[in-house]
């Protein structure tokens, strides 16, 4: 057995130093005074109200449009409930989220894996999955995406949003890293060029902590109508403490401050295992990305995902199954590193113990 300490590249966490815990305490006070009644009693499966206006206002739309969850993967289960029949299509890309392409075929869906390039989706294989079946929704991550790191172009989205409107699909955009980004600048969400087409997904988890159970939906008032329903029949309301909590601190003008206090912890993390990929896996293809939490590879030609990982756990190096990403096959050489819970010394040292393992079963 290993006397190394462990390295962990397997769940996108945020770093614990992250978290804003003397905030929170003051926000949980203070909400709990002003508004002790209403958070922890039953209410609307909607979500507690202050916190759907704030986030109207900051998205520029109506308080009907916004949906609260306990966290956004919540949401799209419910929404998955919601949309799909045994047997429908739904489009992901290739590599996705696997959490997500679990739910969906929970469901019964057949989930069909669109080819993911550097700049976002490839639109001739879409084109082409297209011709043959329009799925009920495709399921996308165009910002710092997991777990590949890409970010879709300003032309994929339009291109996607036209698509979308030529086969009549919805477009799920989910969003938890958007706000991460490092260096460069945003590129519009799907949502902000089709929102009658698109339903955003956005969290609080990566932003302040995943213990503050607060995802949201922004879109169609109908459809948010319909997953609510569901959500009532599930669990009556969503976790009003947590989504008062949060909004106290939102209130108070904290989330600025706190996601440039990411970005600053952050930042160096992706440049050190960029750095190391570098000088210990050279023959490794990495996405280089602009924010976010993740960085993927792509193995040398015959190395394997599974052997490696075999290897890696003998020094103490944990990583995630790259086979699970893949919602139709694939992915024997793909690894996903995240970097943000990570010191760069850790990340140098992980990548070194996984340059080693990838020459063990060369």
């Amino acid at each position: 057995m290993s006397t190394l300490a462990p390295i962990n590249f397997t769940r996108g966490v945020p770093a614990n130093e992250s978290f804003p815990i003397d905030d929170l305490i003051e926000s949980a006070a203070m909400i709990l005074k002003q508004h002790g009644a209403a958070i922890l009693q039953y209410g609307p499966a909607l979500g507690f109200a202050p916190l759907r206006e704030w986030i109207a206002q900051w998205q520029g739309v109506a308080p009907d449009q916004v949906l609260l969850g306990n966290g956004s993967l919540e949401i799209v289960e419910f929404l998955t409930r919601s949309l799909v029949n045994s047997g429908d299509v739904v489009y992901t890309e290739s590599p996705s989220y696997d959490r997500a392409i679990t739910t969906f075929k929970k469901y019964g869906a057949r989930v069909v894996g669109v080819p993911l390039e550097a700049d976002g989706p490839d639109i001739a294989s879409l084109e082409s999955e297209l011709k043959k079946h329009a799925p009920k929704f495709f399921y996308l991550i165009p910002d710092f995406q997991n777990p590949a790191g890409a970010t879709c172009s300003l032309e994929k989205r339009k291109r996607l949003v036209a698509l979308a409107e030529q086969y009549n699909f919805w477009l799920i955009e989910d969003a938890p890293y958007r706000l991460l980004r490092y260096r460069g600048n945003d590129e519009p969400t799907l949502f902000s060029l089709a929102p009658h087409r698109v339903l955003h997904l956005g969290s609080f988890t990566k932003l302040i902590a995943p213990g503050v159970r607060a995802g949201y939906m922004i879109g169609d008032s109908k459809i948010l109508q319909g997953v609510a329903k569901l959500a009532e029949e599930a669990y009556i309301s969503p976790g009003y403490m947590a989504h008062g909590i949060t909004y106290q601190w939102c209130k108070r003008g904290l989330l600025i401050p706190q996601i440039e206090k990411l970005k600053q912890l952050y930042a160096p993390r992706l440049q050190a295992c960029l750095t190391a990929i570098d000088t210990h896996l050279p023959g490794a293809k990495a996405t280089r990305p602009d924010g976010g939490f993740f960085i993927s590879l792509t193995l040398p030609e015959g190395v394997m995902t599974t052997a490696v990982r075999h290897a890696a756990a003998k020094r103490n190096l944990n990583l995630a199954d790259g086979l699970a990403f893949f919602p139709d096959g694939g992915g024997e050489r793909f690894l996903r590193l995240p970097f943000c819970a990570l010191t760069p010394e850790q990340i140098d040292d992980g990548v070194r113990r996984l340059a080693e393992s990838v020459k063990d079963v060369s």
